[in-house]
C-alpha cells in the first residue's frame, strides 16, 4: 500500500483540446484594494470554454473578491476582463445573462418548495410560465429532486439544498458558472454527488466552471487547471500534476529483511536516507515509472531482494503549503487584513 498519495491519474474532467478552445474568461491586470490593503494585485486569467478552473488560496488571499469582480458584483480598480466574449464593464448586462453564481451559502428560500424556488428563478429570468415549468421539471429530474419537489426546502438535507442551489443557478442556462466553495459543510457522499454533477455540466453541456474551494482533493479531482492565489497575486498555475512536480520530497521507501541487505542496498545508491530501526531506505524519486524501474533494476542486478516498496509523491496539500501562506512583503507578522476575502 502506498505511504502517501496515490500516483494514479487524477479524476479531472481533462478536456483533450482545452488549449485550443476560445476563452470563456480572459482577464488582464485585475486589481482591487480596500483602503491601504491590496486584495488583488494585477492578476491575469485565461480559462478555455468547457473546462474546470480551480482557484485556490488561503483565507484572505482574494478568491471571493475575484469571483465578485468577474460576476459583476463589485468593480475592479484596474484591469480588463471578458466573460463569454463580453466586456465586463461595457457589456455588464450581457455578462450577467451568460453566467450563473453559486455562493458559499445556499440562496434557496426555506419556506418555498423546490419547484417554487425554481419557478421564482424562472420568473427572474423572464421565462414565460410554460418554459419556466419545463425548465424546472427538467432540472428537478436531472438533480434527482423530483420526489421532493413539493416539499418545503426547510426539510431538505444539506446535500439536497446544495443541489437545489446549483439547479437554481442553471435555470438561465448559463455558459459560465462560478462555484464559490460549493461543497462546504457537505458529507463525503454528498460532496462526491456534487462532483459528478459538475463533471456532467462540463462534459454534457460544455459549461465552463470557475471553482473556488478549500478542499484540495476537490480541485485535484475536478480541475483541468489550477491556480494558487496568495496575498492577491497568482503564485503558480498549471494542471494538478504539473504543480505537484514543482514540489520536492517524493521518494521510494524500500524495506529489507535484515541489516546486511539494507547495508548492501545503501551502498548502491547515493543520496538516500537509511533507517536501521525499520530496515528501510528512502530514495529520492519523481514518482515516475522509469525511476521506479531503474531502482528495481539496480537491486535486481545486485541480487538484493526487497521485502516491500512504497512510493510517496507530493500532493496538492504539499503544493498549497509550500507555495502559499508566506508573509506579505513588508509585513513581519504576515497578517492579512480581514477586509480581504
Amino acid at each position: 500500500m502506498p505511504a502517501g498519495p496515490s500516483t494514479t491519474v487524477s479524476g479531472a474532467t481533462a478536456s483533450p483540446s482545452a488549449a485550443g478552445k476560445p476563452p470563456a474568461i480572459a482577464a488582464t491586470g485585475l486589481t482591487k484594494s480596500y483602503g491601504d490593503t491590496v486584495v488583488l494585485d494585477g492578476i491575469d486569467l485565461h480559462i478555455p470554454e468547457g473546462t474546470v478552473f480551480a482557484l485556490l488560496g488561503p483565507n484572505g488571499a482574494g478568491k471571493t473578491t475575484t469571483v465578485q469582480i468577474l460576476s459583476t458584483l463589485i468593480a475592479a480598480d484596474a484591469g480588463e476582463a471578458r466573460i463569454a466574449g463580453h466586456d465586463l464593464v461595457r457589456d455588464a448586462d450581457a455578462v450577467r445573462a451568460a453566467i450563473g453564481v453559486t455562493g458559499q451559502f445556499s440562496a434557496v428560500d426555506n419556506l418555498l418548495t423546490a419547484e417554487e424556488n425554481l419557478m421564482l428563478m424562472a420568473d427572474l429570468h423572464h421565462l414565460d410560465r410554460r418554459e419556466g415549468r419545463r425548465r424546472s421539471a427538467e432540472l428537478l429530474r436531472r438533480f434527482d429532486l423530483t420526489e421532493a419537489a413539493a416539499k418545503p426546502v426547510v426539510a431538505y438535507s444539506g446535500g439536497m439544498r446544495r443541489k437545489l442551489d446549483l439547479a437554481m443557478t442553471l435555470v438561465g442556462d448559463p455558459r459560465v458558472v462560478f462555484l464559490d466553495e460549493p461543497t462546504t459543510g457537505l458529507d463525503p457522499r454528498s460532496r462526491r454527488t456534487m462532483w459528478e454533477i459538475i463533471r456532467d455540466l462540463v462534459a454534457r453541456d460544455g459549461v465552463t466552471i470557475f471553482l473556488t474551494t478549500q478542499y484540495l482533493e476537490e480541485a485535484d479531482q475536478l480541475a483541468d487547471r489550477i491556480a494558487l492565489l496568495d496575498h492577491g497575486t497568482l503564485v503558480a498555475e498549471g494542471t494538478a500534476e504539473e504543480l505537484k512536480r514543482r514540489i520536492p520530497g517524493g521518494h521510494l521507501r524500500v524495506r529489507f529483511a535484515d541489516p546486511d541487505r539494507l547495508d548492501a542496498a545503501a551502498a548502491l545508491f547515493g543520496a538516500v536516507t537509511r533507517d536501521p530501526d525499520s530496515l528501510t531506505l528512502q530514495i529520492p524519486s519523481d514518482g515516475s515509472i522509469p525511476t521506479l524501474r531503474a531502482v528495481l533494476d539496480v537491486l535486481e542486478g545486485a541480487g538484493i531482494v526487497a521485502e516491500s516498496l512504497t512510493m510517496r509523491t507530493p500532493d496538492l496539500d504539499d503544493v498549497f503549503l509550500t507555495l502559499t501562506g508566506r508573509p506579505r512583503p513588508g509585513d513581519a507578522a504576515g497578517a492579512v487584513s480581514g477586509s480581504a476575502r
